[in-house]
């Protein structure tokens, strides 16, 4: 009886040990998780599309170099990005879980970017605590790894002069300028990140690489090419009206409205309707396209980190043109030449026309996951149900970057000259980082 107790703890105890050093599984989803995560923290402090573009950037960059140490398939980005110059090696016979590793970077540099943190914290925590009952000693020098690779990436991005633009002055409005961005309704807010165009690149020689053509010169004479242009836009506000909220264009709109802070009063109070960035949907595009064609955990990282470096760079150079050429909305100039009443489908955002932000980073978004997907992907994109928004079918990227483009036409918040001249800025971006990025070996 005696000897069949010490068998069975014997037994027991083997069991358990092998148990616990069972290598720790971390799925494609995890990493999703870790980025749904962010963009649910980024609706939630409001962050703008530039700011939101850097801070899904680089927690990736974080993550992807954790994943290219010693990879047969993934070579570095250090050296290939703007003075990233070197990252901690990894020992290939130090029992590093790289995905473990990865994961653990990707949340440390996202909760050095964000105001609220212990959000970050509640979903590291629970998977920390995972991690630690399926292999302890796994887990451990993973952390420590990752947590390396994580302050190396902080140390780089704390020198791309986002903190420098944090207390320069705001963007002078000048009401007797004509053809000048003015603020417009409901909040009348300032410029929204007048700077950003001083952020250092990633990829890009510098912001102003890609520069478009330039602004149609301002006129309100009626045979103008700038008026034509307010009155396209005036036009086709007046027809959609008239086909109802059942209109393609309409339901174009609405689906890439994807406005961070949109004001809404309701008599003497105003409150915000809190929303993903466009940057935001495009990272959910990401997401969608790894699920269909069953990525593994690094390919899911490698094609989160690519998109999310062409939006940075995308965002840089849009708004550096932006503030340069600091062109006027439609909505104040036919307010104030032809309908005083009139508003556009879609609220204002608080920042000049030209170019429009959404082709600029649709059209880069959609060369990049090209170049990781192939031509022709389709997909349904149900990023925007959860703000009872239905899902619509595309057949490529680039199909549903065009439609994202003309979205702003329809919302009434773009010249079609921003959108068709942003399409090709947008382009140029994207096709630059592929062809200067060497990410697979």
């Amino acid at each position: 009886m005696k000897l069949k107790f010490i068998i069975i703890v014997a037994i027991s105890f083997l069991f358990v040990s092998c148990k616990k050093e069972k290598t720790i599984v971390v799925t494609p989803e995890d990493y999703e998780a870790s980025i749904d995560n962010v963009t649910q923290i980024l609706i939630h402090d409001i962050f703008s599309p530039p700011v939101a573009s850097r801070i899904y950037t680089y927690p990736n960059i974080a993550a992807y170099e954790v994943i290219a140490q010693n990879s047969k398939t993934y070579q570095s980005l250090q050296k290939q990005l703007n003075a990233l110059d070197s990252i901690p090696a990894l020992d290939a016979k130090s029992g590093v879980n790289k995905n473990v590793a990865a994961l653990v970077a990707h949340m440390e540099v996202s909760k050095a970017l964000v105001f609220s943190e212990e959000l970050v914290e509640k979903f590291r925590d629970s998977l920390y605590q995972k991690w630690q009952l399926e292999n302890e000693n796994e887990f451990e020098v993973s952390k420590e790894y990752g947590l390396k690779v994580a302050e190396r990436i902080k140390k780089w991005m704390g020198k791309d002069n986002y903190k420098q633009t944090r207390t320069m002055p705001k963007f002078s409005v000048h009401a007797k300028q004509a053809g000048r961005w003015q603020p417009t309704p409901p909040a009348y807010m300032d410029a929204v990140e007048p700077h950003w165009g001083e952020i250092r690149t990633l990829v890009l020689d510098s912001a102003a690489q890609f520069k478009p053509v330039p602004a149609l010169p301002f006129s309100v004479e009626k045979n103008s090419p700038f008026f034509k242009q307010v009155q396209e836009v005036y036009k086709i506000s007046q027809e959609m009206i008239k086909k109802g909220d059942q209109s393609e264009e309409m339901k174009m709109a609405q689906f890439w409205d994807c406005n961070p802070y949109v004001s809404v009063n309701q008599g003497h109070m105003m409150f915000a309707k809190k929303k993903i960035t466009p940057g935001g949907h495009w990272m959910g595009i990401v997401k969608i396209a790894c699920k269909k064609s069953h990525a593994d955990f690094e390919k899911t990282v490698y094609a989160n980190t690519k998109t999310s470096i062409g939006l940075f760079e995308a965002f840089i150079s849009c708004w550096e043109e932006k503030f340069r050429s600091n062109v006027v909305r439609p909505e104040t100039v036919i307010n104030q030449n032809i309908d005083e009443n009139w508003r556009p489908l879609l609220q204002t955002p608080p920042f000049p026309e030209y170019c429009s932000g959404h082709s600029v980073a649709s059209a880069c978004s959609a060369i990049v996951l090209t170049s990781v997907f192939g031509d022709n992907f389709s997909y349904t994109d149900n990023t925007e149900l959860s703000y009872g928004i239905p899902s619509r079918k595309f057949t490529s990227f680039n199909q549903a970057a065009r439609e994202a483009a003309i979205s702003r036409f329809y919302g009434g918040i773009h010249y079609k000259a921003a959108i068709m001249n942003g399409i090709d800025q947008g382009k140029n971006v994207g096709n630059y980082i592929v062809s200067k990025l060497k990410m697979l070996k």
